[in-house]
């Protein structure tokens, strides 16, 4: 049985444990690595863009980082529950044509009982910025 630890039900402990593996896997920028966390059949809505399935997520990362260069994301803990856990996060990027962005949002997921991501819902606000604001470097 494929399992990713920490298991719910999560303690503030486990739960920051569980947004530090995110964070890191996500600056990977390897979407192989990153579906591995979520269970085969997993729901996200991202934006305006619903995806579904571990494949459908490699693919939705692919292009995002194919967009999003120099790629640097942070989260941070809000809030848990027995199998849920709330964060709020930014990240920066950097576009083709040179122009940088730092995007704003939140995000709730709910894991199975392997501690596989099931649902992860993300709402998320892009503010451009100038190269000399950026935080992340």
């Amino acid at each position: 049985m494929e399992q990713k630890h920490p298991l719910p039900p999560f303690t503030l402990e486990t739960a920051l444990e569980k947004i530090q593996m995110a964070e890191d896997a996500w600056n990977s920028q390897d979407p192989e690595k990153v579906s591995k966390a979520y269970t085969v059949d997993s729901e996200w809505r991202n934006r305006d863009t619903f995806v579904n399935g571990r494949e459908n997520i490699v693919v939705f990362l692919q292009k995002k980082w194919e967009k999003e260069l120099h790629y640097h994301l942070k989260k941070e803990y809000w809030a848990h529950t027995d199998n849920r856990i709330a964060v709020r996060f930014e990240y920066e990027y950097q576009t083709k044509d040179g122009s940088w962005f730092r995007a704003y949002g939140n995000e709730n997921w709910e894991f199975d009982e392997n501690g596989l991501m099931a649902k992860r819902y993300a709402s998320i606000n892009d503010l451009a910025i100038k190269e000399e604001e950026r935080k992340f470097r």
